[in-house]
């Protein structure tokens, strides 16, 4: 990334505690990433990191919205972001076999030697994980002034016609229900 330095915490230099990092995310964050299933982000993080002898804990919060697509109608819709993470950062000889070994995606390891800390992946995963699976409008808003009319239309349609035909897949197992209801 271009702004690499932006998102490198060198943890060398702080003295054990407390220390707080602040991140604006917008689009341009993504480009590294490829192509996302939004737009317009306008997400704050604020990172807590409490540096210990050995182990560092780091809680990531992110706050602000962002613009995705009804999965029902497919009109833009403006989504909330809010949630925590938290994530244990261990000091070690051999981080990559403990890497590989640690079964808790909250659990990473890094070298004794190792000064900066990369948070940037971190902060693209909880920004993904943040948003939920089903992006639909409210239910008291389906069919209102939002939503598309014609997607609703066109999917009432759908389920119409597939109501009326029956998949001739069915049709040889119809007789097995009746079987069984014999016995």
């Amino acid at each position: 990334m271009s702004n690499r330095r932006e998102f490198e915490i060198a943890f060398v230099g702080l003295k054990p505690g407390i220390h707080v990092f602040e991140y604006r995310i917008e689009d341009k964050f993504f480009t590294e990433y490829g192509e996302q299933d939004f737009q317009d982000c306008q997400a704050n993080v604020k990172l807590t990191l409490e540096k210990n002898n050995g182990f560092m804990l780091l809680k990531f919060d992110v706050d602000g919205t962002l613009e995705v697509n009804c999965d029902r109608c497919g009109n833009p819709l403006k989504m909330q972001l809010w949630d925590e993470f938290n994530i244990v950062v261990k000091m070690v000889e051999d981080p990559e076999v403990m890497n590989d070994q640690e079964e808790d995606p909250d659990v990473y390891y890094i070298s004794h030697s190792a000064s900066h800390l990369y948070v940037a992946d971190w902060i693209y995963e909880f920004i993904n994980l943040s948003l939920p699976m089903q992006k639909m409008c409210p239910e008291d808003e389906v069919g209102g002034p939002r939503c598309n009319p014609e997607v609703l239309a066109k999917l009432k349609q759908m389920e119409n016609e597939a109501e009326q035909t029956t998949n001739p897949i069915w049709k040889g197992l119809e007789k097995f229900k009746d079987t069984e209801k014999k016995n």
